[in-house]
């Protein structure tokens, strides 16, 4: 049976909530692989809406294993907190419906105070724009070979000698940033109390999903973020502390390249961003705004309001490449009906030449010009949309030209935040 990798491929917030939890309606296991409570995925299901930050998009589907793996960066008190709020829902949520991975990092309170305090002291124009959750130093201290790791809770010893190595290099930190040096003792006693909530979660994940595989179940490996997003193919230094690309979803679960058969790369129908940044076509016009509150442009995780602008070809058939996507998810297409015309970004031009790619140089992405393309828009609604006869045939241009110009095929097309308003064009898991 196939196997998918959803990633996001734009700056995040494309949708993949929706889509996962479209998709794991049809796979056995769903599992995270990268990122922390940071990014946020909403589902809508009848009138419940559920908002997830750590847990994986499946626990809202009963029957389905859910499985956060060693690539993710885990708050423990924050996925407490939220299975807490799911269950309260009516989800049933159970070790026998969690794992998480024993080799996963944990994000630490003195995490979330250094990334805080790193961005406040970061002068203009350098802010990254952090959720201030932890994340980075969690996965410095994660290569710095310093993290407490899941199975760490299990032993008290272990336990106490690495709190130790990480406040050896987080104490120094602190000093130069003016916070208080970290209380040693009551950090210990704080992962010392949580650590039961979490260990009967944990389970030695590749092993499950190696087995998985091995019995023919399918496994849909959900990504957080979105590509241009990721530590070496984003616009870096505006980007997270992880891979975002499909690449890791083996790496970040422990399996092997092999696993994966799919990836579906969803794409919004025109382009958001949130933070810091270089973000080409962005709008700051009346366009712009109408994008945002149509779209209900806020983030999940953080409520900051979403930079808006036209939709991005040249990016997201980049990403569409360092991702191997075959299929891509096109959400939020109802946000553009009403347009009289709209506008694709073809490329860009920088000091007098073309580029179809997005330069490396933080400096000259913040330069590039987009050269656009205009389409006729549509004064229909495309919103539940089910069917291709559903949509006008104006929206059904654009779609055509986006996959013309991306270089990819559309496998899911969603007309609104409800789970069935989809149009399934190729089924990820076919064989």
């Amino acid at each position: 049976m196939a196997n998918v990798v959803v990633v996001g491929a734009q700056w995040g917030d494309e949708g993949k909530g929706k889509i996962v939890d479209w998709l794991s309606e049809r796979a056995d296991v769903i599992a995270r692989f990268q990122g922390g409570h940071n990014a946020g995925h909403t589902l809508v299901v009848g009138e419940e809406v559920y908002k997830l930050h750590a847990l994986p998009s499946g626990v809202v589907r009963p029957g389905k294993l859910s499985v956060i793996g060693n690539g993710v960066v885990l708050d423990p008190w924050h996925l407490v907190k939220e299975i807490e709020t799911i269950r309260s829902q009516g989800v049933e949520i159970t070790p026998e419906t969690l794992m998480v991975a024993e080799n996963t990092p944990l994000i630490l309170p003195i995490h979330g105070e250094l990334d805080r305090a790193r961005e406040e002291a970061a002068s203009k124009g350098t802010k990254i724009g952090t959720t201030g959750r932890g994340i980075g130093p969690a996965y410095e201290d994660k290569v710095g070979r310093r993290a407490v790791r899941v199975a760490d809770l299990a032993d008290d010893a272990t336990l106490e000698a690495r709190v130790d190595r990480a406040l050896q290099h987080h104490d120094p930190l602190r000093r130069g940033l003016g916070i208080d040096p970290i209380d040693r003792d009551a950090l210990a006693a704080q992962l010392k109390e949580i650590a039961p909530k979490i260990l009967q979660y944990a389970a030695p994940v590749w092993k499950i999903l190696t087995e998985a595989q091995k019995s023919g179940k399918r496994i849909l490996f959900e990504g957080a973020q979105g590509a241009l997003l990721d530590i070496d193919f984003g616009t870096y230094p505006f980007v997270t502390s992880s891979n975002v690309i499909a690449g890791q979803a083996a790496t970040g679960a422990g399996l092997g390249p092999g696993a994966i058969d799919f990836v579906l790369g969803i794409v919004k129908a025109y382009t958001t961003r949130v933070g810091e940044g270089p973000f080409p076509t962005e709008l700051l016009d009346n366009d712009g705004q109408r994008l945002g509150e149509r779209g209900h442009e806020f983030g999940t995780t953080t409520g900051r309001k979403r930079r808006c602008g036209w939709f991005d070809a040249c990016l997201v058939r980049q990403t569409c490449a360092t991702s191997g996507v075959k299929g891509i998810a096109l959400t939020k297409l109802d946000v553009l009906d009403g347009f009289e015309t709209l506008k694709i970004c073809t490329g860009y031009e920088l000091d007098g030449k073309h580029f179809d790619y997005l330069p490396t140089a933080a400096d000259q992405q913040a330069r590039c010009v987009p050269v656009y393309e205009e389409m006729n828009g549509w004064s229909e609604s495309t919103e539940g949309a089910r069917s291709w006869a559903d949509l006008p045939a104006e929206a059904v241009k654009y779609v055509r030209r986006i996959e013309e110009l991306i270089g990819c095929p559309v496998a899911l097309l969603s007309t609104s935040p409800e789970r069935d308003d989809t149009i399934l064009v190729t089924d990820p898991f076919a064989d």
